[in-house]
Order: C-alpha cells, then structure tokens, then sequence
C-alpha cells in the first residue's frame, strides 16, 4: 500500500481568528496551527479522516506517526470547537423561542 500522510496547507482563512490557546510540543509549526483554528468544519472533518486513514493503513514510521497524530488531535479540536459554537447558538435560538412562546398571546405582549 502506498503511504498517504496528510499536510496542513494554507486556505483562504478568516481574519477572526480563535483566542491563543497554550503551546505544548509539537512538531506541528505555529503557522500550521494558525491554518487548522481558522479552517472551516468540512475542511478540518475531511482533513481529519485523510490523517486517521494514514495512520490506519501503517508504513509510517514513528515520527511520521506522531505527526500524523498531533494534526489529527489539532483537526478535531477544532471541529468540535465549531460543532460546540453551533450548539450553543441553538441552544441560544430554542430558549429565546421558548421565552417568546411563553409570553404570546398574552397581555403582556400586547403593550
């Protein structure tokens, strides 16, 4: 089998760009994770699944392997970060919905 690793390479990112988390090692590049906290969530879920497929199918050795992991581990962080922000504009959007609803029809609303 052919060896597929996956390369974080620039998109086109936004200017808003996440709060600065810690470093820890990596061989990931402050550039590199610059480019996955500004991806958006297909991006990051397509480029997440090319990173498990590369360490699934093996012939990596283990500095590849671990490269392969920490991307891995940055992608999905920052596609639950995404998912996390959409649940709580949902959870934002189903309470003022509720609160109108409590509140239709009633006197109160009228003035």
């Amino acid at each position: 089998m052919a060896e597929e690793t996956i390369e974080v390479t620039e998109t086109e990112t936004s200017e808003d760009t996440a709060a600065e988390q810690p470093q820890i090692a990596s061989s990931l590049t402050a550039k590199e994770r610059e480019i996955i906290a500004n991806m958006p969530y297909e991006e990051a879920r397509d480029k997440l699944m090319q990173a498990v497929r590369a360490l699934e199918n093996g012939g990596l050795n283990l500095d590849e392997s671990m490269r392969q992991w920490e991307i891995g581990e940055a992608l999905a962080q920052r596609a639950q970060s995404l998912l996390n922000a959409v649940r709580a504009k949902l959870d934002a959007a189903q309470a003022q919905q509720a609160q109108t609803a409590a509140t239709a029809g009633t006197q109160s609303n009228l003035q």
